[in-house]
């Protein structure tokens, strides 16, 4: 395959793997690093500076002298910068500013020689990312998993395709060869995927976890923000999180005021975050998660997109006579 990210950003499969935080840390980003794509580091917004350092360098001892990326969120570096101060002092290939303005941040990453990356969820945050500086968009549809907006992949990768002027990649909705050669004849120049690597062998997630992504279907997700209310995490209110449905947010979701000031109920869900106790806190995953069946290293879920894509892209050269 041929893309702006086989070729100038010299992958050998055109994918960037979602930072997911916290499942996507040092050991997820060298595994798929290692295997052509390019890893990324998630950092979440009350983690420790030093969990980001500790993921950079167990990426660099597994898989020294390959490019990788960190994502951040952009509210949350407004509140502590020192998390952007560390990404740029890692010296990543990539920073990927997603879930607000990019602007304030964008020059000093240009600057540091960093390409600057930026999810974007409609036409406006398209534009603004795009005056930024950001050297890739990323059209985030709604059925990805984790923190997105409220429009579907294909129709955002339309939009932004419209108006881009720099690359384009797709996310949301992608986990299989067939949806990586859709989003690549639609004009991606890739795709970026979370939901697919959530049963990887190298997420930092449990076992219990994994088995609840694997037993989940199509329509076993819910676009909530109960789990954000209940933890007082500050996300921007268009931005809600999409995570397997369970008894909180069955019990909580179209009540989120109430929840807000119910703090027994929100000890309840911290307490299960601590506990990793699944049938309260959130497993954020995908619309794809209906397409999970098994644990497997990463390597081996990448090779498999690839070669599918490979051959569906060719069907698609049968389909139009070439």
């Amino acid at each position: 395959m041929r893309t702006f990210l086989t070729e100038a950003w010299h992958l050998r499969v055109p994918i960037i793997g979602a930072p997911m935080s916290p499942m996507a840390g040092g050991r997820l980003a060298a595994a798929l690093s290692k295997s052509g794509a390019l890893g990324m580091i998630g950092v979440g917004s009350a983690q420790p500076v030093q969990r980001l350092l500790d993921d950079v360098r167990d990426f660099q001892s597994q898989a020294s002298g390959h490019a990788f990326g960190i994502g951040l969120m952009t509210w949350a570096i407004a509140a502590r910068p020192e998390l952007l101060d560390a990404a740029i002092a890692s010296k990543p290939f990539a920073i990927a500013l997603s879930f607000g303005d990019p602007a304030p941040f964008a020059a000093r990453i240009r600057a540091a020689g960093i390409e600057l990356v930026s999810q974007v969820q409609d036409r406006a945050s398209a534009l603004a990312a795009q005056l930024a500086g950001a050297t890739l968009l990323v059209a985030q549809g709604t059925e990805a998993g984790g923190h997105t907006g409220g429009v579907g992949t294909l129709p955002l990768l339309q939009i932004v395709l419209d108006v881009a002027t720099v690359p384009v990649v797709a996310a949301g909705g992608i986990a299989t060869g067939r949806g990586l050669a859709a989003v690549l004849a639609a004009g991606a120049e890739g795709a970026w995927l979370g939901t697919p690597f959530l049963v990887a062998e190298e997420a930092r997630n449990d076992s219990n976890a994994r088995e609840r992504l694997i037993s989940a279907n199509e329509t076993a997700t819910v676009l909530t923000s109960v789990f954000d209310v209940a933890q007082g995490i500050p996300w921007p209110a268009k931005f809600r999180g999409r995570a397997l449905k369970n008894a909180f947010t069955e019990q909580w979701s179209g009540r989120e005021a109430e929840l807000a000031t119910d703090g027994a109920a929100r000890a309840d869900l911290v307490g299960a975050v601590r506990a990793a106790d699944s049938s309260l806190a959130p497993i954020y995953a995908g619309q794809t998660v209906g397409l999970l069946n098994r644990v497997e290293p990463a390597a081996d879920i990448l090779r498999r997109i690839e070669e599918d894509a490979e051959l569906q892209l060719r069907a698609v050269l049968r389909v139009v006579g070439a």
